[in-house]
């Protein structure tokens, strides 16, 4: 992909650093659906810049930088964060993250607060959660 993609940005994008964004790219595509929509090469090889599209979700990435602060999560010692994506069947979605080689923490489950969740973690450690909404959930506490 060479040009950026058209339309409305969202208003809240993750933004992740790969060792080895070409790879982390075709993951993400083969194990969890994603779309490319966008890739910037740079002349080292690196990717600059890249985005990619899930059913209205985006997620931008970048080879690592460690100049610039930025690191792929196998370069620390703890999880800084997770990603949460909506899919319409999540566990459709699971069997398709298993048979890529998705390193699942936790299979398809009900949630209490009324989500069908599983989580898994790409080969670089981003930890993503996919989650298919059930119903509201329970109210454990009456807000006053």
């Amino acid at each position: 992909m060479s040009s950026n993609p058209a339309g409305e940005a969202p208003r809240l994008v993750p933004m992740l650093s790969y060792a080895d964004a070409p790879a982390a790219i075709d993951f993400l595509a083969k194990a969890f659906g994603f779309d490319e929509l966008y890739r910037l090469e740079m002349p080292d090889g690196k990717i600059g810049h890249a985005e990619l599209g899930y059913d209205g979700v985006r997620v931008m990435l970048a080879s690592e930088y460690p100049a610039l602060g930025l690191e792929s999560p196998r370069a620390l010692d703890t999880r800084y964060s997770q990603i949460y994506v909506s899919v319409d069947d999540v566990d459709a979605h699971y069997a398709r993250a298993r048979e890529a080689g998705a390193t699942i923490a936790a299979a398809p489950a009900d949630q209490d607060y009324g989500d069908r969740i599983y989580r898994a973690s790409d080969p670089e450690g981003h930890r993503w959660i996919f989650g298919t909404r059930l119903s509201r959930g329970r109210v454990t506490a009456e807000r006053t």
